[in-house]
């Protein structure tokens, strides 16, 4: 099992600078590919400081000239938000920026704080057909000479232009939940990006079945890869493992309520939940996001992944958005690879 870094700008105080976000996130890029992980993902999102990407090819294309191994993903871009032709280019653009390094995570959204901005009236269904819809075109651009002709998208022959670098285009990865995105995953020849958030390792277990269900349902296609992201927090005690379960607790009350998308906004930013409002998710409280979570002391964040490697995932996505301070991520991500990666066959840091 391979180890990547899925990392986002995010900023719960205005008095911090953006830029400061953006050179901090260089450095935890540059940390992940000196110690060998496969891939640092970064994902659209818009008019939210709470995960700060309008388009991840800027923040990947910045990274591309400042590293040289490690591949580039988008985790992801947001489908109903752009059309085949564009995302067919840019896509290639920065396969060519990044010397044939990118991942192209494709995902349907899920805030309808977004869709209502962007594309008004658009909910979880549509934007689930967009995705379907796209990703095919996408893939035909590629080619090249292609003509579409869709229920969103219609367009004359067309090639991407730039072609990509790698042959047939950038991996795709779809962000899959329910078993018609794992089909369409699969069948579209496409890896899947899977998350139970906080809900444990059942779910993680049934999205894993998911995944094996649609690759015996199409025999004929070569088993594509999956990929779980998941919060990991390397702790050096037992106190310091319950303050990140509490950091995490509060970010996912966070995260609920910018998806419930009711809870007022100002400068891009939701202010903390209350006693009362966390209260209300007790599905959130910290001891909960402690036992669901990977966070703990070294061993016990390897006996977690030791066990979603025996399920079967090829690769597992370390989650370090957690409105904590870049200090404290950076430590912990030190810790992972320290202490977590060398019990690893094949990470970087056992090979080494």
């Amino acid at each position: 099992m391979k180890f990547s870094l899925f990392v986002h700008m995010e900023r719960t105080d205005p008095a911090i600078p953006h830029a400061r976000l953006f050179a901090e996130l260089e450095e935890l890029a540059l940390t992940a590919e000196g110690a060998g992980f496969e891939t640092v993902w970064i994902g659209e999102h818009h008019a939210m400081d709470f995960t700060i990407a309008p388009n991840p090819f800027i923040q990947l294309a910045h990274l591309a000239a400042k590293t040289s191994t490690i591949r580039l993903g988008t985790g992801n871009v947001i489908a109903p938000f752009w059309h085949p032709i564009r995302l067919a280019g840019e896509a290639a653009m920065m396969d060519i920026a990044c010397e044939g390094r990118l991942d192209l995570g494709v995902a349907r959204g899920a805030y309808s704080f977004e869709y209502e901005r962007l594309l008004p009236g658009l909910d979880a269904m549509g934007a689930g057909l967009r995705m379907r819809e796209l990703v095919p075109a996408v893939q035909k651009l590629w080619a090249g000479d292609y003509a579409h002709e869709g229920q969103f998208w219609s367009f004359p022959t067309s090639t991407a232009s730039p072609k990509p670098v790698q042959e047939g285009g950038p991996p795709i990865w779809i962000a899959a939940r329910d078993p018609n995105s794992h089909a369409f995953a699969v069948a579209n020849g496409c890896n899947v990006q899977v998350t139970p958030l906080a809900s444990g390792d059942g779910e993680v277990a049934s999205l894993m079945e998911r995944f094996n269900t649609a690759v015996a349902d199409h025999p004929a296609v070569p088993r594509p890869k999956i990929m779980l992201l998941q919060h990991c927090f390397v702790a050096d005690s037992p106190d310091e493992a319950d303050q990140l379960a509490e950091d995490l607790s509060a970010w996912y009350g966070l995260f609920g309520a910018w998806f419930a998308n009711k809870r007022p906004i100002h400068q891009a930013i939701m202010a903390p939940l209350t006693a009362e409002e966390r209260a209300a998710v007790p599905h959130f409280a910290p001891e909960v996001v402690r036992k669901n979570l990977v966070i703990g002391e070294p061993d016990e964040v390897i006996a977690r992944l030791k066990g979603y490697e025996a399920l079967g995932f090829d690769q597992f996505s370390l989650w370090i958005d957690a409105g904590i301070s870049h200090a404290r991520k950076a430590k912990s991500l030190d810790r992972f690879i320290r202490h977590v990666m060398p019990a690893f066959a094949g990470s970087a840091t056992a090979a080494a």
